[in-house]
């Protein structure tokens, strides 16, 4: 099977009464990035997915803010779950797993996904402070949630070591980004969809 060359890109929008969310996530990118969701240290997070993992992002969030940032993260959880399935189309030809062990001082985070097309989710992070920076941190586990479920992935986040919520919340993402990376990839030596079953 030759090696598809076209770019995989996915558009989604999504208008509710809390949020509207503009996304267009390139695959085959070089990590080019404008995002806006109007929370300056989830925009970090997401320009820092979007440079790991070589994906171009584009991101326009306008959310309920005054309530707090639940909606708005996920929300655009649910998004970009969306759009990697779209981009990710019928997934011929790709690596299908991914997994990443990322350190960051001293956080150590791991994630392992599979675009098999079943959404699951398992989390296991330790985060101790209320916020980082204007974002509440129980918002990171939603996002993953959502994501997980938009693109119909199967995907794991363990905190194997940290301490300090930023390291561990960066490495969260960034982990994320390199094992999505690595998931969506071409091998030669594959015929199809990698599965005994001949579809996902």
């Amino acid at each position: 099977m030759e090696q598809q060359t076209s770019q995989r890109v996915g558009i989604e929008n999504r208008n509710t009464a809390e949020t509207k969310i503009s996304l267009t996530l390139n695959l085959d990118g070089k990590g080019r990035e404008a995002i806006h969701t109007g929370i300056g240290f989830f925009d970090h997070m997401l320009k820092g997915f979007a440079k790991h993992g070589f994906f171009d992002l584009t991101l326009d969030v306008q959310g309920d803010l005054e309530v707090d940032t639940h909606h708005t993260v996920e929300d655009t959880g649910i998004v970009l779950g969306r759009a990697i399935k779209h981009a990710a189309g019928d997934k011929q030809g790709i690596v299908r797993y991914g997994s990443m062990i990322l350190p960051m001082d001293d956080a150590l985070v791991l994630c392992s996904l599979d675009l098999c097309g079943r959404p699951y989710f398992a989390y296991d992070l330790h985060l101790d402070r209320e916020k980082a920076g204007d974002m509440e941190t129980e918002t990171v586990r939603e996002f993953f949630y959502a994501v997980s479920y938009g693109a119909e992935m199967n995907l794991h986040l363990r905190q194997l070591d940290g301490c300090n919520n930023h390291h561990i919340i960066e490495a969260a993402f960034k982990a994320f980004a390199k094992a999505l990376d690595q998931a969506t990839r071409y091998d030669q030596r594959i015929r199809g969809v990698l599965s005994t079953k001949g579809a996902l």
